[in-house]
């Protein structure tokens, strides 16, 4: 299966925008694609992935996929919290089995898969189950979604880390939002996740709305076709 999955060093650091702008690009050039994320919490929250004026997680993805939301999230809950914990206060239990099969029948014609994790890597979907283990089982490359203010060392380091000890290809790590002028801060936080974690960081900068064509605009300047390339 060809694609990319994107995770992130928490959550609120931008995944979803990332991952929206990685399809609206594909899409934009020509690509079959298609979005995946296994499970949706936070629904009863008014504020979408990027705040106020921005839709729902799986809402701004099906629209920049050309899907219907529930397409691209098999799983759906109101509450604002962890997967497991949102499963267990609807009664329901989360199956990974079902979401690694939903995955693989969304991109099952030959599309190229953008999947989207849960909060980080090792945010528990059930027990003894992660996003990791899902991202394992996947089989795909990974990019990291990353804050590019103060504490995103620490958080992206230990995010390489939990990535690589069990095999994980991570392809780069994605600085969002980036600003137009960055601080002394943010520029070296940028140079240092580079050294020490030796690893391609790119930037995204701010996105005026969740429109496809502004979310293809800003996802062209990443370099996903190289990201996409087996190695």
């Amino acid at each position: 299966m060809r694609g990319l999955f994107v995770t992130g060093t928490d959550t609120g650091v931008g995944k979803t925008v990332l991952s929206a702008a990685l399809v609206a690009a594909l899409a934009a050039a020509g690509e079959r694609v298609r979005a995946f994320k296994p499970v949706v919490t936070g629904l009863e929250d008014t504020a979408g992935a990027d705040g106020e004026g921005w839709p729902a997680d799986h809402v701004l993805l099906g629209m920049a996929a050309g899907m219907a939301p529930e397409e691209v999230s098999p799983l759906r809950f109101g509450p604002a919290v962890s997967p497991h914990l949102a499963a267990e206060l609807a009664g329901e239990a989360i199956e990974p089995e079902r979401l690694l099969t939903a995955a693989r029948e969304s991109a099952r014609d030959g599309e190229t898969l953008i999947a989207e994790g849960v909060g980080g890597l090792l945010v528990p979907l059930s027990e003894g189950h992660s996003v990791r283990d899902l991202a394992l089982a996947l089989d795909l490359p990974v990019v990291i979604a990353a804050r590019p203010g103060l504490g995103t060392i620490n958080h992206t380091l230990l995010t390489l880390e939990a990535a690589r000890a069990v095999g994980l290809d991570v392809r780069a790590v994605v600085l969002t939002p980036w600003p137009h002028k960055p601080t002394v801060l943010e520029r070296s936080n940028r140079e240092t996740l580079a050294r020490v974690g030796e690893v391609e960081v790119d930037a995204l900068g701010l996105i005026a709305g969740p429109e496809p064509a502004e979310l293809a605009r800003a996802g062209e300047a990443l370099p996903w076709r190289r990201w996409l390339q087996p190695r």
